[in-house]
């Protein structure tokens, strides 16, 4: 609701007070606070209620196309846009040693925090000036934004304010127990990215969530990651089917850990982290029993040994201390104890991935055609005879870019400048990699922040997508939005679908998509509910990385001003997840974090005890902060009661 016309208080005979001009008030002087001051600062807070007030009303026709339930939202956007146009610490101090607000908090409400400031000035003004005070009559903006978390993503666990989202990885479709311990641990939201996999093993993935909502009575959201028009890196050509097998050693070449392979059959995942999985038959991993001991040569055609350490689920957790390399047809012979030998040979593999190992100074083709890519060919020399070369996913990027501009490979490991732009191909310089050489793989994003792209429309790929997960879908995030026109094509084909009940997230991570950040806001507001994703990792790359703390704050002011639900992803304690132990950094990060209202994480080997972590961390947090306001619970240090 609109805020009401300023309206002076009257005096006891019913007149109308009035507060002298600036010229005409006496200096006055109370505790070293001057009247004129005073009126110095209210002029300044005038002003910002004046242009929040005249930004709404430049958008009034705007304004008509928000949802209903953004109404308020949008317009406190807005005051918000034209309260930080300008510069107001010089203010924040004046008001700070008035005692006063300094509006350092004024997000989520603005103009009742500028009025209700006004309102201290004019109190302080009359006292001063022995005058009755004019005080601004409004009403307090309730934030719309803990109605619109809820809306968007569910309940969150007890005792939990900040919710919880997982990336699910192709495993978690035949995984259902993996599927159910997740969400027991926490999750409250699942992420399926459409760049990876088909509907098929999608609709699994959605049957197991389905599945274990009824069993723990549970509520998870479920969102679909339309890929949007991502540059990535194209398919490599396939080497040879050949699994490595290694256990963890240190530096000089101890045994830190045994390798743990699980030899289990087709659609049964492993009882727990492992470094490779085989697939064996069921009939044959019967015969096993713990302790048995499996015996093969491998390719190099050295004799190696799995013993049996856990028989779970109809497969077989086996270990070794030494490395192995195992093939399509590579026999495993089972030694039971009372000396019977049964023998399996490996079914198909999957074929060995050779990435391009890239240094400073090398070039890359980047080919318009979808090539197979393939490393740099040297003679016996060593020379270079070939570069290394892969093809993009988005060919019509050859028209847009232009020689000198920098390109960005695997969220910016690999850096390079464009030498070259030819109608087939772009030749690429690398320029920062690491000293061995960085590997580049299939399916890597590539960055080009420095070129205009335009590409504002969704891709093919995110049509046909849409229309295959609008039945199980709660929430679309649209990836690599940069203009509202994307907003607006994806609101439509959601009203083409009858499902205008599926609420839309936006993920920002690219320049383009800050610098319209308002617009793209504005827009997507037209329907409720709604929230935005800050993708860390592609933001960093485009903006720069001395530049990702700052952006990221004021994406997250920014959508609090608009009361929109905020996640936060990209790389949360992603070494835990992978190693199983986090570092320092990742803790303070994910702290951090909880001042956005939802946090993702990445399956990986050790993703519950991530949960468990973020969970833990994410309460503790919640006591201390909301936003960026500080709570004021007690301390947990040492009293200074009885101390001399």
């Amino acid at each position: 609701m609109r805020n009401k016309m300023d309206t002076p208080m009257t005096k006891e005979n019913g007149q109308k007070s009035s507060v002298k001009k600036k010229e005409e008030v006496k200096e006055v002087v109370w505790n070293g606070v001057s009247a004129e001051s005073v009126q110095e600062v209210l002029v300044q807070v005038d002003q910002l209620i004046k242009e929040a007030d005249a930004l709404e009303k430049a958008h009034e026709e705007h304004l008509q196309k928000i949802h209903p339930a953004f109404q308020s939202s949008s317009r406190n956007l807005l005051h918000y846009l034209a309260f930080r146009k300008q510069d107001n610490r010089a203010l924040q101090s004046q008001l700070a040693s008035l005692g006063l607000s300094s509006l350092g908090r004024a997000e989520g409400h603005v103009l009742a925090s500028l009025k209700a400031v006004k309102n201290q000035l004019n109190l302080l003004l009359g006292h001063l000036t022995q005058s009755t005070p004019a005080v601004t009559e409004y009403l307090p903006v309730v934030s719309a934004l803990q109605p619109n978390i809820s809306a968007l993503l569910g309940e969150p666990a007890p005792g939990r304010t900040g919710r919880i989202m997982i990336t699910f990885s192709t495993d978690l479709a035949e995984d259902y127990k993996t599927v159910k311990a997740l969400m027991k641990s926490g999750m409250n939201c699942a992420r399926i990215n459409c760049a990876h996999d088909d509907i098929t093993v999608w609709q699994k993935m959605v049957e197991n969530i389905k599945r274990a909502e009824q069993e723990l009575g549970q509520s998870c959201k479920i969102l679909f990651d339309l890929m949007g028009p991502k540059l990535r890196t194209g398919p490599m050509k396939e080497g040879p089917k050949v699994v490595a097998i290694h256990p963890k050693i240190n530096e000089v070449g101890e045994i830190l850990s045994v390798a743990k392979i699980w030899l289990g059959p087709k659609g049964v995942p492993a009882p727990e982290p492992v470094d490779v999985t085989l697939r064996v038959s069921k009939k044959w991993a019967k015969m096993a029993q713990e302790g048995d001991i499996i015996t093969f040569k491998d390719t190099r055609k050295r004799k190696r040994i799995f013993t049996v350490a856990q028989k779970v689920d109809g497969g077989l957790l086996v270990v070794t201390s030494k490395s192995a390399y195992v093939t399509v047809g590579t026999e495993l012979h089972l030694k039971a104890k009372n000396g019977d030998i049964s023998t399996y040979a490996l079914g198909n593999l999957p074929a060995m991935v050779i990435p391009l190992q890239l240094k400073a100074g090398q070039d890359i083709l980047l080919h318009r055609k979808s090539i197979p890519g393939q490393p740099a060919q040297f003679d016996q020399s060593g020379n270079q005879v070939e570069p290394a070369h892969i093809s993009c996913t988005l060919p019509e990027v050859f028209t847009r870019v232009k020689v000198g501009e920098s390109i960005w490979f695997d969220d910016g490991e690999i850096e390079g400048v464009i030498e070259e732009v030819d109608k087939d191909f772009l030749r690429v310089k690398i320029t920062s990699a690491d000293d061995i050489g960085s590997k580049l793989r299939p399916d890597k994003g590539i960055n080009l922040p420095n070129s205009d792209l335009n590409l504002h429309k969704l891709t093919s790929k995110d049509r046909e997508d849409l229309a295959s997960v609008v039945p199980f879908a709660d929430i679309i995030n649209l990836s690599f939005v940069s203009h509202p026109e994307m907003v607006e094509e994806l609101q439509q084909e959601l009203i083409n679908h009858n499902a205008q009940h599926v609420a839309i997230m936006l993920k920002i991570e690219t320049k383009a998509a800050f610098d319209s950040l308002p617009h793209l806001l504005l827009t997507l507001m037209r329907q409720h509910p709604a929230g935005i994703m800050i993708a860390r990792g592609d933001l960093a790359v485009e903006l720069g990385w001395q530049r990702l703390a700052e952006v990221q704050e004021e994406i997250l002011w920014i959508a609090e001003a608009a009361h929109l639900p905020v996640v936060w992803a990209t790389q949360v304690l992603e070494k835990l997840t992978k190693k199983g132990r986090p570092s320092r950094a990742e803790i303070t990060d994910a702290a951090m974090a909880q001042r956005a209202d939802c946090v993702m994480l990445n399956k990986g080997p050790y993703i519950l005890k991530s949960i468990a972590m973020l969970d833990d961390i994410m309460k503790r947090m919640q006591e201390h902060q909301y936003k960026k306001t500080s709570l004021l619970r007690m301390l947990h240090v040492s009293a200074m009661n009885g101390v001399k």
